[in-house]
């Protein structure tokens, strides 16, 4: 998180009363902005493409707001967690809710499609869909492996690097069920090596490597390596990104910790989610419950934190629940225990939700 350097200038803060109504036209301003800018990298048209879609996105928000508001029965929906991507090309985990029903894997892929219901809920969080528009999806789950066959317009993509992020947004979003443990992949209802661009869909996939760091070192047949997933903030601040590094240690969570305290690489685009200089000194499990100490340049960045300043406390969470038997985590400052806001989120990585309303200190919502 970016914070100010000057000495004995006590921040001050603004805030302004706006309506929900109004932060979501803002949202969908801004981010339609950056879904362009994204759209401008893949080539015209791509561009076109976007520019289409963003004006349906429009459409059906202007359409939506002059109708009276549904009412929802709690009851009748369900969280299911999606991957999006953002401006820096990470896939992001958004969890949204969708009406029950007993396809509920099937009806979460249906979110990773190009369309204007789907654009508009991404927009509004500065990300965008990963799957073309009109992909349709055929689903087996069985004995926890999930067959997938996406239908011909998968094949649309405009780039490695779309057809790359198409596959991994799959997987992942089906790999958030209990059920899924791996995912195989058929295209139009027939098995492939590759796709157009070279990317590989033969074999199985598994959700352990999301959002994998460059490593340029790192040979994947030494047997010493392995992986350990960190939480940094995004740019804003507003989401939580999960990035994948490879250690040559164990896998554990005072690795996790040691890596999270380094931060994330130069050129990540994502903020650090402890302050520089701050260390571990122990990590301890016992009855699922790790006890992190931390070293006192914590406080240089948390000492005052506020239901808006959350994320610090956050990514270790999200960091160390990534172990199996984790019930708890307990954060120590220098041996002294840190009080978790009553308001911390500790469910979701992003809550779709949260995110849209989220402008810590600025803006209170009526």
């Amino acid at each position: 998180m970016a914070h100010s350097n000057m000495q004995g200038v006590k921040p001050v803060k603004l805030k302004w009363k706006i309506s929900s109504a109004q932060i979501e036209r803002m949202l969908i301003m801004t981010s339609a902005a950056l879904v362009v800018a994204l759209a401008l990298r893949g080539g015209e048209s791509d561009r076109v493409k976007y520019e289409d879609s963003l004006m349906s996105a429009a459409r059906l928000e202007t359409s939506a707001a002059s109708q009276p508001t549904a009412t929802v029965n709690p009851a009748s929906m369900q969280n299911v967690t999606v991957y999006y991507q953002d401006g820096e090309g990470y896939l992001i985990p958004v969890t949204t809710q969708v009406n029950k029903t007993d396809g509920i894997a099937k009806a979460a892929l249906n979110l990773l499609v190009e369309s204007g219901e789907n654009d508009l809920l991404a927009a509004k969080m500065g990300l965008k869909t990963v799957v073309p528009e009109g992909t349709a999806f055929d689903l087996d789950i069985t004995k926890g492996r999930a067959r997938v066959d996406m239908s011909s317009q998968a094949l649309n993509c405009a780039s490695a690097e779309a057809e790359t992020l198409m596959v991994s947004a799959v997987v992942q979003t089906l790999s958030e069920f209990a059920t899924v443990d791996e995912v195989s992949f058929l295209f139009d209802g027939k098995a492939r090596s590759k796709l157009k661009y070279g990317t590989d869909v033969s074999g199985v996939f598994s959700g352990d490597y999301l959002n994998p760091e460059s490593v340029e070192t790192f040979d994947g047949s030494d047997h010493a390596a392995s992986a350990v997933k960190l939480y940094f903030p995004s740019q804003t601040g507003r989401m939580l990104v999960p990035v994948t590094r490879i250690v040559y240690s164990d896998a554990d969570a005072m690795t996790a910790m040691v890596e999270l305290c380094q931060g994330p690489r130069a050129d990540s685009g994502l903020e650090r989610a402890l302050p520089k200089g701050c260390g571990v000194k122990s990590v301890t499990m016992k009855d699922g419950v790790v006890t992190v100490d931390l070293t006192r340049e914590f406080f240089s960045e948390a000492s005052e934190l506020d239901e808006d300043e959350t994320q610090t406390l956050r990514c270790i969470l999200f960091t160390i629940r990534q172990f199996p038997g984790v019930k708890e985590v307990k954060i120590l400052v220098e041996g002294q225990g840190v009080t978790l806001p009553e308001s911390l989120q500790t469910t979701y990585a992003n809550l779709a939700s949260e995110v849209m309303s989220y402008y810590p200190g600025v803006i209170e919502i009526d």
